[in-house]
């Protein structure tokens, strides 16, 4: 009932232009691939970060955005709903939508187009920073490139000015004449065309790289005013200079002009940059400069948060992930918080606990073990790997009484034992999956543990298919269900009275721990079905506890985090 009143809810709002802008996308082909339907096209994976891809990205944002989908209310769903319905629509086929009444169609569409069109405002940008990233890399790889091709040259220049200063350096302390000296050493016409010479190897005084990149700023061109002219880059700034020159800059690209307008804003650019902003007049400014300046500047911003992108889910504005201040004013009352909503209770306290710490340090600054306060420098001496031996010997019995079993048969039992596999429900139906389901999902797990996928881990497995992996890997292992059943295995841990020996569970680590193991090739773990004979390798940052023997013998298990 609730979700047809969802259903009725979403489509309720659509125009007729709209619905019938939905059906297109799933009966027409698109018309540059006549084997796909528009909504393949739509959902076809970007492709390698390139000028090309990004248009072809944009190319798909447009239609989206073409829709006008954004007048549809459903701010007030709630973000999970939603967020299942577009799950929903980006494994549905074109053929399954037709099947479905039509509010439902509507609905799960619309939604996924609304979520799609975040996924590629953010893909987009994500490929513009590969390629500022690129265009760094290039101008780097360009100088080492230089100073390889130049090295004897070079070599010959350092030769020519040491035995010059040694000249120089005797003809001070003997008191001869400069210049004899000098001629003893190197014939004048030979050291003005060294010098000359040398003034063309040279680098720049901080051996910087950004004079090679004027001529790749063509290779930006090829996506970046589609960049400025699609995307709306908003700042949590008043006037915020990089803006001004993002606008000055698409403004130029829509009116034609070449010439940067003198008053252009300059002082948000680093130094780095201002060296190769203007001509050699000292006024007029480059151009192809402040183009990549301003690219480069903006990625940085948005990286950092300082910009936002309207559309984004990535890089949306951070008042967007806050309550409106009507809601809050709404629910303030009732958050059952046991310290002060004021801000400046908040910060009072804090600074006042901060101030006591202080005080404490400097106190005790001369007691601590290993801590050093020198002209208000913190060192910290490090830790020194001290495992005695007692404990390297204790830990070897430990291991001696696990008993041997195989890692299909331990994931099964930890299945059964914990109920983690219960969380993995269809994500059309919520149906939790039977035993033979369960089978396919372990399988499918170990899959993307080893890192092999589906299509070898059905090689690899008598008995499954590759299409019962790959089902399960659409329908059920969904982000979402992923999240549920880690959250299982992390309760059920927290839970067992062994586990208190690591702590309260209130701090985490990210030590890693890499696991030794002889097998070099999936065909080598192939006995039955899921009968692997050893443990693929991993990183260990979940340890999962469990009691199998008669004796309820505790047995640590690891290496299950790496499937999540």
């Amino acid at each position: 009932m609730a979700e047809k009143k969802l259903f009725n809810t979403v489509s309720q709002s659509l125009t007729n232009e709209q619905k019938e802008k939905l059906e297109d996308i799933i009966t027409l082909q698109h018309s540059s691939e006549s084997n796909k339907t528009i909504l393949d096209w739509l959902k076809e994976p970007p492709g390698h970060p390139s000028p090309e891809t990004f248009l072809k990205v944009i190319e798909r944002l447009e239609y989206i955005r073409g829709m006008e989908l954004e007048t549809v209310q459903i701010n007030h769903l709630h973000r999970n709903r939603l967020l299942q319905l577009s799950r929903l629509g980006s494994r549905y086929e074109p053929y399954a939508f037709r099947d479905f009444q039509e509010n439902k169609r509507y609905s799960i569409l619309t939604v996924y187009l609304l979520h799609l069109n975040q996924d590629l405002t953010d893909k987009a940008f994500e490929i513009h920073d590969r390629q500022i990233l690129s265009l760094l890399s290039k101008g780097r790889k360009a100088q080492e490139e230089i100073q390889k091709l130049n090295g004897k040259k070079l070599n010959e220049k350092v030769i020519h000015f040491t035995n010059i200063g040694q000249a120089l350096i005797k003809a001070k302390q003997e008191k001869l004449d400069v210049f004899e000296v000098l001629e003893s050493v190197i014939e004048w016409n030979s050291f003005v065309s060294s010098v000359e010479e040398a003034q063309e190897l040279a680098r720049p005084a901080d051996y910087d790289y950004l004079d090679l990149l004027q001529k790749r700023f063509y290779s930006l061109r090829k996506y970046t005013p589609t960049l400025l002219r699609v995307l709306e880059f908003h700042s949590t700034k008043a006037n915020e200079p990089l803006l001004q020159a993002v606008e000055i800059i698409r403004g130029m690209n829509e009116s034609g002009k070449r010439k940067v307008p003198d008053d252009s804003p300059v002082d948000f650019i680093s130094k780095r940059w201002k060296k190769h902003l203007y001509e050699n007049d000292g006024t007029t400014i480059n151009r192809h400069y402040y183009e990549m300046a301003v690219l480069t500047e903006l990625r940085e911003h948005v990286r950092a948060g300082d910009v936002s992108i309207v559309g984004s889910r990535q890089y949306r504005d951070f008042e967007e992930y806050l309550f409106s201040e009507f809601t809050w004013n709404q629910t303030k009352e009732n958050t059952r918080l046991s310290v002060s909503l004021s801000f400046e209770d908040y910060i009072t306290e804090r600074t006042s606990s901060l101030n006591e710490r202080l005080k404490w340090l400097t106190a005790n600054s001369n007691k601590l073990d290993g801590v050093s306060l020198d002209k208000g420098k913190l060192s910290l001496a490090r830790l020194e790997k001290d495992v005695p031996e007692e404990a390297k010997k204790f830990s070897a019995s430990l291991y001696q009484m696990l008993p041997r079993i195989k890692l299909t048969d331990l994931l099964m039992d930890i299945a059964y034992i914990t109920g983690f596999h219960e969380q993995f429900t269809h994500a059309s139906n919520n149906r939790k999956p039977d035993k033979e389901e369960t089978i396919i999902i372990m399988a499918a797990l170990l899959g993307m543990g080893m890192n092999i996928g589906v299509s070898k881990m059905a090689e690899a497995t008598p008995g499954l298919t590759y299409k019962q992996l790959a089902n399960v890997s659409q329908w059920r292992m969904y982000e979402d269900a992923m999240n549920k059943a880690q959250a299982v295995l992390v309760n059920f841990h927290h839970k067992l009275q062994l586990s208190s020996y690591w702590g309260d569970g209130t701090t985490s680590s990210s030590d890693g721990m890499r696991m030794q193991l002889g097998v070099h090739h999936y065909m080598q773990m192939q006995t039955h079905i899921m009968e692997l004979e050893k443990e693929p390798p991993s990183t260990v940052l979940l340890v999962i506890n469990s009691l199998l023997t008669t004796q309820r013998l505790f047995i640590l298990i690891q290496g299950m985090r790496f499937m999540f």
